[in-house]
Formats: structure tokens, C-alpha cells, sequence
């Protein structure tokens, strides 16, 4: 009974995992979260390609985006190929989403340029690479760096278009671009085309002037100064003081020809002429060509110089001369005294139909003209230079046109005028003087002195003797009539006496003109030696040489 009082004792199971075990696991808990959380700050990763590593340093060149730090510069190194560096960053969290494919990185650092000095910050605080955010949605983790600043935010607004070039070193990135004077926009960059053989420059135009390019806009070297010296006068052009000091590029609509369509971003290609002439130019794709022969000096002619009718520019010289060695083969030479010069008619100059009209049919009207008269010849379009210009007109009293070619160029009649016709004129003028008999005139004009004061003494001689007859007794008894009409014969003698007013008169003229036939002699001397002596003057005196020293 004693052994049933006794209770039998229950098994429990013990605990496995003591309480001690919670503190390491609590502590890798917060480590992991810790971890986490400093890989969370730490940001992304991104590459950056530059051409060179100068101002970056690694821990110190920071990425700032409007003067906010964005990240830093871990390390640079080399390429694999050695052609650029490749730096990597670490972007903060908070400027992930600047990470996009159009998003642009370049360096900011002192610069001097056309645009003035800038980064001048940077002289203290170091180079850092400023980060500009896309507005596109694809991310990017590897760019490019820029090695200039962009002209242009991505956030602003406008168009870009391509001119196209074949000489490179025409215009630098941030040269303005202006309408009518006007800074509208920037060269964002430029480049050369080794495919194409063509130089790019790639324009940035702000809006609200994107309006203003159309697809038959022309683009044109600003310099800000331009001064021509040309048949027409002086021409001085005087552009905005940027341009002046920086040059630039102009655009606008040709001269009389409506807008074209609006271009759209990026698509249309332009080209870029030197001049606003040039550009003007270039619209007249179709012209006839034809050489003509003058038989004059063409010193003073050259290419680009205007054919103009009647005040009219209708073309251009397009080389003057045009060759001398062909004319063996025409049968002519030096001794033939032509001169060939190749001229264009441009033709949207004269016809409003150019475009539409056939080349035959306008040739055609041209002939037409031709055999009604139409000639060119030689004119002056400065006395200061010199310049001579081709002017066209009608001359109905003109040698019939007889049509003719050279070295496969129709020949275009011409007739002497201009310079060459009042040189030819004052020749004849001067030979007429050379003929006049003036040795022979100045002996008459001494002889009719000499008659005329022997006349004149006679004369004298005579109203003496009639005064001493009307004082004698007989002649006072004869009628009075008769009297009166002596008195007025020895008064008309004595008008021509040698004492008289009259006769002091008549010798002063008869003197003044043989002074001016003896000043005529040497005038005409001269003319005879040189018969272009009015219009070239007296040649000065040659330069003087100087000597070897001894």
C-alpha cells in the first residue's frame, strides 16, 4: 500500500535552441538590414568614357547636377585599346533617374574661348563633370563626356538642322546663328563627314524662331564686316558686335521667293555658302553660256563681274580670258587682237518661265535679240578701281548677226563702246588738232596785227590833216552841212587813232589771242606724242631704284 502512495513522476521535453542563441541572431539581423541599407545609399554605378583625364581625380572630382553633388569618381584608367579613359562613378540613389540614354556629362573646368572665360569657379574647388538629365525613359548606366559645354539644355525647346560644307574650321561651337542681324540661335557642334568628303556643322535655333527656317532657307557666313569694292561702288555691311567679334552664321529666304514648308527637327540638310551673294547665286541652276571676242583691252574685267542690260544684272563673267592657247587651232593668234571671255546668262534672271521653259527655247529668244541688234561691250563700273562690267544692248544699225561658235561655245556678237570708244574718239580729235595749220595761222594772225596798226596810223594820219583843213579861212565859208559832216569824220577818225579807247582795245585782244595759240603749241606737241594724254594724264616720274652699296 505504502508503494501506491508513491507518484510516479511525468517526463517533459527540454527546450533545443537556448535564449542565449536570440542576441547573434538579432545582431546579423541588423547587420544584413545595415548592408542593405549602405548599398541602397551607395547609388549606381555608371561609366563614363573621356578623351582625357586631365582634372579628374579619383575621391575628389565630384558630379554635380545645377551645383548639387550627385556622385563622385572612384577610379579612372585606360581603355583596353589605349584611345580614351574610362572613369567610374557612383551615383546617389536620388539622381538614378537622371540615368537615361539622352542624358549628357562633361567637365567643367576653366576654359577660355570665343565666348568669353568661364569656369573660373573651378580655380578653387577643382574640375568636377557636370550631369544634365534626359527626358528619355530608358535607362543608362555608360556615356560619352562631352568635350564642350552644350549649346542648348535638353529641356529647351527649338530645332536642330545640319549645314553641310566642304572646307572644315568655317564655324566653332557656340558661334551665334542670326536673322536679319538678330542672335536667334548657337553652333551646337561640328564635325567632318570622311564618307561624304564634307565638313557638318550642326545649328541649334531657339523658339520661337524655328518658324523662320523653311525648306528653301539659305545659310550663310556672318563675318560681321563685309566690305566690297566692285563695279557697283563700295559696299560696306556692318553686322551685330557679336558677329563681329566672333563671326557666325546668316540665314533668310531668297531675295523674291515665298516660304517654303516648315523643316522639323533634324531632318533637313542645308548647305553653307560663304556669302549671301554666293547664296544668291546658286538659285540660278539653269544659264546659258557663250564667249566673246573683244578686240580691246580687257584689264579691269574679271571673273564674277556682272552682265547687265541696261542697268539689269542678267549673269556673270565666268572666266575672262577664256584661253589663248586654243587659238592655233581656230587659225588666229596674238596677231588676231581678240580677246575671248566666257560669260552665263542666267536665265531666272531674265525669263520669269526659266524654270519651266526648255534651254533650247530660251536660247532660241536670245538668237532672236541677237539678230534685232543685241550686242555687249566693255564698261567702266569704277573710275577708283578700274573694274569693268559687260553691258548689253540693242544697236539697231548693228552688222547683221551671223551666228558662230568657239571651242563649242556660240559666240555672243559684241561691239566697241565704253572706254575703248571715247579713247577712240579723243585719237581722232587729237588728229584733227595735229592737222590744223597752226604755224601758219599764228604768221596771219602777226600779219593782220601789222596791216591793222598801219591801218590804224593812216587813220590818224588822216583826221590830222582834216582837223588842220577846217581851220583854215576857206573851208569856214563853206556850208555848215558840210561842215557838221567833217567834224563827224575827224571825230570817227580820231575813234581809231592810235590814242583811242578802241584802238587800245583791238591791240589788247589781237595780243591775248596770240598768247593763246603760242600756249596751244606745246598742248599740241604732247597730244601728238601721246594720244591718251586726257584721260591717262602725263606719266609721273618712275619710282627711284635703289643702289647697291659699295
Amino acid at each position: 500500500m505504502l508503494n501506491d502512495e508513491y507518484v510516479r513522476a511525468e517526463e517533459s521535453p527540454s527546450a533545443k535552441v537556448s535564449a542565449v542563441w536570440l542576441i547573434p541572431i538579432v545582431a546579423l539581423v541588423i547587420g544584413c538590414w545595415m548592408l542593405y541599407d549602405y548599398f541602397d545609399q551607395l547609388g549606381s554605378e555608371i561609366k563614363l568614357h573621356l578623351k582625357t583625364a586631365e582634372g579628374i581625380e579619383v575621391g575628389k572630382t565630384f558630379l554635380k547636377s545645377r551645383n548639387v553633388n550627385v556622385g563622385v569618381i572612384e577610379s579612372i584608367k585606360l581603355s583596353d585599346d589605349y584611345s580614351a579613359i574610362i572613369a567610374t562613378a557612383r551615383v546617389s540613389p536620388d539622381a538614378e533617374r537622371m540615368l537615361t540614354t539622352d542624358a549628357r556629362f562633361w567637365v567643367v573646368k576653366p576654359r577660355i574661348g570665343k565666348e568669353g572665360i568661364t569656369g573660373l569657379d573651378t580655380l578653387l574647388s577643382g574640375a568636377y563633370i557636370e550631369l544634365e538629365p534626359g527626358r528619355s525613359a530608358v535607362a543608362n548606366y555608360e556615356f560619352n563626356v562631352l568635350e564642350h559645354p552644350p549649346v542648348a539644355s535638353a529641356d529647351e525647346q527649338g530645332i536642330r538642322v545640319v549645314l553641310n560644307s566642304r572646307q572644315a574650321g568655317k564655324l566653332g561651337v557656340g558661334d551665334p546663328v542670326l536673322y536679319e542681324g538678330f542672335t536667334v540661335g548657337r553652333v551646337e557642334s561640328t564635325g567632318f563627314d570622311t564618307d561624304k568628303r564634307q565638313a557638318f556643322y550642326q545649328l541649334f535655333i531657339n523658339k520661337p524662331y524655328d518658324e523662320l527656317v523653311r525648306s528653301n532657307s539659305q545659310f550663310w557666313l556672318a563675318s560681321g564686316l563685309n566690305m566690297q569694292l566692285s563695279a557697283k561702288g563700295l559696299d560696306l555691311q556692318v553686322g551685330s558686335l557679336e558677329s563681329l567679334l566672333r563671326g557666325g552664321v546668316s540665314f533668310g529666304l531668297p531675295e523674291g521667293r515665298l516660304a517654303g514648308e516648315k523643316v522639323e527637327d533634324g531632318e533637313d540638310h542645308f548647305r553653307l555658302y560663304d556669302s549671301r551673294e554666293l547664296a544668291s547665286q546658286s538659285l540660278y541652276s539653269q544659264y546659258l553660256e557663250y564667249v566673246m571676242l573683244f578686240d580691246e583691252s580687257v584689264r579691269g574685267l574679271h571673273e564674277g563681274a556682272s552682265v547687265e542690260f541696261r542697268g539689269i544684272t542678267i549673269g556673270k563673267v565666268v572666266k575672262a580670258p577664256l584661253t589663248l592657247q586654243q587659238y592655233g587651232v581656230h587659225g588666229a593668234g596674238l596677231s588676231n587682237g581678240t580677246i575671248p571671255v566666257l560669260v552665263r546668262i542666267e536665265l531666272a534672271r531674265v525669263f520669269e518661265n526659266a524654270e519651266s521653259a526648255g534651254l533650247e527655247q530660251l536660247r532660241s529668244e536670245i538668237d532672236r535679240d541677237l539678230g534685232a541688234g543685241l550686242r555687249a561691250s566693255l564698261k567702266t563700273g569704277s573710275l577708283l578701281t578700274g573694274a569693268l562690267f559687260i553691258d548689253l544692248d540693242l544697236y539697231p544699225d548693228a552688222e547683221p548677226y551671223q551666228a558662230g561658235t568657239f571651242m563649242e561655245y556660240p559666240l555672243f556678237p559684241t561691239k566697241r563702246a565704253g572706254v575703248a570708244e571715247i579713247q577712240k574718239q579723243v585719237g581722232q580729235l587729237i588728229s584733227k588738232l595735229n592737222n590744223l595749220p597752226l604755224e601758219s595761222t599764228f604768221q596771219g594772225v602777226n600779219h593782220t596785227l601789222e596791216n591793222t596798226s598801219a591801218a590804224l596810223a593812216q587813220w590818224d594820219k588822216v583826221g590830222q590833216k582834216l582837223e588842220q583843213l577846217l581851220k583854215q579861212q576857206e573851208m569856214q565859208a563853206l556850208p555848215g552841212e558840210l561842215q557838221n559832216t567833217l567834224r563827224e569824220f575827224q571825230g570817227m577818225a580820231q575813234d581809231y587813232g592810235q590814242d583811242s579807247a578802241m584802238y587800245a582795245e583791238l591791240q589788247s585782244s589781237l595780243k591775248q589771242l596770240k598768247a593763246v595759240m603760242r600756249e596751244l603749241q606745246p598742248l599740241s606737241r604732247q597730244l601728238n606724242e601721246k594720244p591718251n594724254l586726257l584721260i591717262m594724264g602725263a606719266d609721273t616720274a618712275a619710282d627711284p631704284t635703289p643702289k647697291k652699296a659699295d
